[in-house]
């Protein structure tokens, strides 16, 4: 009879516990994953993966991976949203087929970003990285130099995908990326061309995906660990004093993995909301149901952080706002406060 009673009460209170949204243990069984919360909707139509999310005037926008099988995408397009709930397809902004001369396929893992009313938009084809600009972030972009801005040499000994442009509060520009092996070029004032050798910095289990920004004058590099084919895919971080490392990671430097329904949990980018401490992170999952690394979709979590700067961990089975919520909107480039 002790021992029934002890079944109820443990059930109860695993019940009691995913009902408030606490992380699953890692010892959870087939009962306990049945009583797990339903994921949040995916923030993106169809399938897409590798999201870069930035901020820019009154709007958000999300540039992702379109996915198609064996990850032989061709072209790319672009979301807006202005409170990170209601989400636009402002339509493709540019077609690696018919827009490049040194490529054709394999066009992976974007990005975008704004300096003197310029847009630059970073990006992966055949296997090389490539940029291109435009007056507005919804394009069309155009090809900058007609040939790719990174493709593996003597001098870049990663595989050059996944780019990750950051501008540092001095004005100075980088550009992040790699596979395997984490790797930065200083960028010239023209977005287009490097100030001397890329660097390489070392990172905890790093595998692609690398993303930089700063706050309260600590630089953070999160970065995917695994494969994107995996279920388990997913997100680490460290904090470091320099753009250039060295990167310190906490001993539980995971800070989104899967959970439930919820895998390969990776690829994701960080944006904050203009005038706040508050961030998001946008990054794919395997699509539910049936989904796998080639069919992915976009989501959205909160980000918060401990008093000491450290990341808390981020549950891809909480939505970023509940029910009912008026999202981020903003208003004249700025959060409510």
């Amino acid at each position: 009879m002790k021992k029934i009673l002890s079944i109820a009460t443990s059930l109860f209170l695993t019940t009691r516990i995913f009902a408030q949204g606490a992380p699953v243990p890692t010892n959870a069984g087939a009962v306990q994953s049945d009583l797990l919360p339903a994921p949040p909707k995916p923030i993106l139509d169809g399938f897409t993966a590798d999201p870069a999310i930035r901020v820019f005037g009154d709007s958000y926008y999300v540039y992702p991976t379109s996915d198609k099988p064996n990850w032989n995408t061709t072209d790319f397009s672009v979301w807006s949203s202005r409170n990170l709930i209601d989400w636009k397809k402002e339509g493709m902004i540019l077609d690696v087929v018919h827009d490049l001369k040194w490529a054709n396929i394999k066009a992976w893992a974007p990005d975008c970003v704004e300096r003197n009313g310029k847009f630059y938009f970073y990006f992966v084809a055949n296997e090389k990285i490539g940029v291109a600009t435009a007056d507005k972030p919804t394009g069309p972009f155009v090809d900058a130099l007609g040939q790719p801005l990174v493709q593996k040499s003597e001098k870049v000994r990663t595989f050059p995908i996944d780019p990750y442009p950051f501008i540092d509060d001095d004005g100075t520009a980088y550009l992040f990326f790699g596979n395997g092996t984490p790797t930065v070029f200083k960028l010239n004032p023209d977005m287009i061309s490097f100030d001397g050798d890329p660097k390489t910095i070392r990172l905890k289990e790093f595998r692609e995906g690398i993303v930089v920004f700063k706050r309260l004058g600590k630089y953070y590099f999160m970065w995917s660990v695994d494969d994107a084919r995996s279920d388990n895919y997913r997100v680490g971080y460290g904090i470091a004093d320099s753009v250039y490392g060295p990167v310190q990671s906490p001993t539980n430097f995971i800070v989104l993995q899967k959970h439930g329904l919820a895998k390969g949990t990776g690829h994701h980018s960080v944006v904050n909301v203009p005038g706040t401490d508050r961030w998001y992170v946008a990054y794919h999952r395997h699509a539910i149901p049936n989904g796998n690394g080639f069919q992915r979709e976009t989501c959205l979590a909160r980000m918060e952080f401990n008093p000491d700067g450290t990341i808390k961990p981020i549950d891809p089975l909480v939505p970023a706002f509940p029910p009912g919520s008026e999202g981020e909107p903003l208003v004249n480039g700025k959060g409510r406060p």
